[in-house]
């Protein structure tokens, strides 16, 4: 399905530092619950990542991501995620490897253009 570029200018893809990640044991599969910064403008804000196998919490902690920000919360287990983690399936099957800027120079909360 084609979108046009209005319709991706509508998805806000913003860059946040991960300032928390605790493990989340009443997730159906196995899962992060992470705190990531955003700046100023947006905060600090919940995301569940299916990260385990791919990265460790050791690896998330301080890591860059980018997240959908403008999507509604959605509840997982009880726990609101309130953006979207963006990553690709792992190549072994086993958790998601979360995107993250080349470069540490990005500022959090950049918006992707």
């Amino acid at each position: 399905m084609e979108i046009t570029y209005k319709d991706f200018e509508r998805v806000d893809i913003r860059v946040g530092r991960i300032v928390e990640v605790q493990d989340f044991p009443e997730a159906k599969k196995p899962a992060f619950k992470l705190k990531i910064d955003f700046g100023p403008e947006i905060g600090i804000k919940a995301s569940s990542v299916q990260a385990p196998g791919a990265h460790t919490k050791e690896e998330l902690q301080d890591m860059l991501v980018c997240c959908v920000v403008n999507f509604a919360p959605k509840n997982i287990a009880s726990f609101a995620s309130e953006v979207l983690t963006l990553g690709f399936k792992n190549t072994a099957d086993i958790g998601w490897v979360l995107i993250t800027p080349a470069k540490d120079s990005v500022e959090i909360g950049s918006k992707l253009t």
